[in-house]
């Protein structure tokens, strides 16, 4: 039986074709059940990730990096307390994020969305398609063809603009 190849995640997956359906109709489900572990060196001071211990999550912003040890100190809604690389996990971009990190939404004659902080810009093609979207600051312009999380748009975003990303 022929099978379909889908990149996901940084991954190649194979699917036979009734499965594909399946699994594109539930692909946001399956990328929040998937523990999916943060590279430390993705990492930077103000980078929001879930941080998780004993078997509860906390979203948090990062506080301090140990490279030494590969430890991460992170600011919960609880308290700050250093966590294992191995304990955190990236939070998936949407809507809700860009809300938090202070941007303004506007709906565009075409359909698209554009979100707006500054002189920062996201364009969505198709609403809540967080896939295959473009970024700009000034005459830095960037394409992104795939879903990416919180910290690498907060990256993505320090690299343009100099300038961290944080909550509003």
């Amino acid at each position: 039986m022929k099978r379909i190849r889908v990149r996901h995640n940084y991954l190649t997956l194979k699917f036979r074709k009734e499965n594909l359906f399946a699994f594109l109709k539930n692909k946001v489900t399956y990328r929040h059940k998937t523990n999916v572990m943060i590279k430390f060196n993705e990492l930077k001071i103000g980078d929001l990730v879930i941080a998780e211990h004993d078997g509860q999550r906390w979203e948090g912003e990062v506080l301090r990096l140990n490279s030494n040890e590969k430890q991460v100190c992170v600011q919960t809604a609880v308290q700050s307390f250093w966590f294992e690389k191995e304990q955190l996990h990236p939070i998936v971009l949407d809507e809700a994020q860009l809300f938090k990190l202070g941007f303004q939404k506007q709906q565009m004659d075409d359909a698209s969305v554009k979100y707006m902080k500054g002189a920062f810009r996201v364009l969505l093609h198709s609403p809540n398609d967080f896939s295959n979207f473009e970024m700009w600051y000034r005459e830095d312009r960037r394409h992104i063809s795939q879903s990416i999380y919180v910290h690498e748009f907060q990256n993505k975003y320090l690299d343009m603009t100099k300038i961290h990303l944080t909550t509003a």
